[in-house]
């Protein structure tokens, strides 16, 4: 896995020689085509810089039925030099899972595809989520590779759908356990969100409830993986978090775990510059930033 390395002191010359100059969006851009459905991303860009930009791929929570690429919490992560591109993908409404996921690589294998048109570091990619949209972008970073998951979609097969860290806003790991995990409140919730997704209950689906799991995937060069999660969430059990947390553990994988204790499901909180400072140092880490930390 890519470390990151100090930038040369002639580029920290050259990055401060710069003018200043506002971020950035590229809205609206097409990454792929299923039938008659347009796929899209909305690309935020940082100020220019002397060297590409890391870049975080956001994918919007809701159910996996609902949500929408046009608002994301990293807007601040954007002010200090990391692009963020938002993606949309089919909901469970218009197609059941895996068709979520395939789009997602299919983002993932475009903005690969052009870095240098949009100034980005090839191999220096998060994925992040919030919610469903956690469980998609943890599904989609241990599953490098996977046959069944990489899917067809799009112009750029050829190129990776590899990403070099994992951001989990309080999203699932196992739907194979979810439901015992649930409270009433959270089945309330879960229960016809599961439904759509794999056509069925985990209990009738159980291979596909498997295929659909994180944990399942986890294995030898995963990327490092960060977890946030409220310990008094209703509706997302934060025991989720902490199966996913075993299995990195287990595996020897880089993982850090940060609970929000007394947060629920969401919240500002969790993008407080407090929690966004974790982001930005466990980036940096896996060497996915636009400079060393001051």
């Amino acid at each position: 896995m890519p470390r990151g390395r100090p930038l040369p002191l002639l580029l920290l010359a050259l990055a401060a020689a710069l003018p200043s100059a506002p971020a950035a969006t590229r809205p609206d851009l097409e990454y792929a085509r299923v039938g008659e459905q347009v796929l899209r991303l909305d690309l935020h860009l940082p100020a220019p810089a002397a060297t590409p930009a890391p870049l975080i791929v956001w994918v919007h929570g809701g159910a996996w039925k609902g949500g929408s690429r046009r608002e994301h919490p990293l807007a601040p992560l954007v002010a200090r030099g990391w692009a963020v591109a938002s993606v949309d993908y089919r909901l469970t409404p218009v197609a059941p899972f895996p068709a979520n996921v395939h789009d997602l690589k299919a983002a993932v294998r475009f903005l690969r595809a052009r870095h240098a048109e949009f100034g980005l570091g090839a191999e220096r990619i998060a994925i992040a989520g919030a919610s469903a949209g956690a469980h998609l972008a943890a599904l989609v970073g241990v599953t490098n590779g996977h046959r069944e998951l990489e899917g067809e979609v799009g112009e750029h097969r050829r190129q990776s759908s590899s990403v070099q860290a994992i951001v989990s806003f309080y999203g699932a790991s196992n739907l194979e356990t979810i439901l015992a995990q649930s409270t009433p409140f959270g089945l309330n919730v879960r229960v016809p969100a599961l439904q759509l997704l794999l056509r069925g209950q985990p209990a009738d689906q159980p291979a596909l409830a498997r295929l659909a799991s994180p944990v399942a995937h986890v294995g030898p060069g995963d990327p490092p993986l960060l977890l946030l999660h409220g310990d008094q969430d209703p509706q997302m059990p934060v025991a989720q978090s902490l199966e996913f947390l075993g299995a990195y553990e287990a595996a020897g994988l880089p993982v850090r775990f940060v609970p929000l204790h007394g947060a629920k499901h969401g919240g500002r909180e969790f993008y407080d510059e407090t929690r966004l400072a974790l982001v930005r140092e466990f980036l940096a880490r896996a060497g996915i930033a636009p400079a060393p930390l001051p």
